[in-house]
């Protein structure tokens, strides 16, 4: 008797061995949406921020990462100088600005 419900219970003959390409095709989808919904548009940001860190000129305004505004006075290599206030002026890494603020925005209260 436990025999018999062995056989009843094992695979079908001939079927379900095919279909090896076809059982990565979920996987292979779910690859390419995510290439096209979180890594391409990643690289077009990181894209623009490399040309807006490249395009910085003297006299405009900008935000760094930690918040501070500020006019950049200087430029040399990879050090920007900002002037945050009347005759302060702070050092920071070009990869540190954040953005271009416009200078309507800074205008003295």
């Amino acid at each position: 008797m436990g025999t018999e419900l062995a056989y009843a219970m094992g695979p079908q003959p001939g079927g379900g061995g095919g279909g090896g390409y076809l059982s990565f095709l979920p996987i292979i989808l779910i690859f390419v949406v995510f290439y096209f919904l979180l890594i391409r548009p990643q690289q077009k940001r990181a894209k623009e921020h490399r040309a807006l860190l490249e395009n910085l000129k003297s006299g405009e305004y900008v935000l760094t990462s930690g918040g501070i505004y500020g006019r950049i006075t200087g430029i040399k290599d990879n050090i920007v100088t900002l002037e945050i206030s009347d005759k302060v002026r702070v050092k920071v890494n070009r990869g540190n600005i954040a953005g271009v603020v416009k200078s309507d925005v800074m205008k003295p209260d």
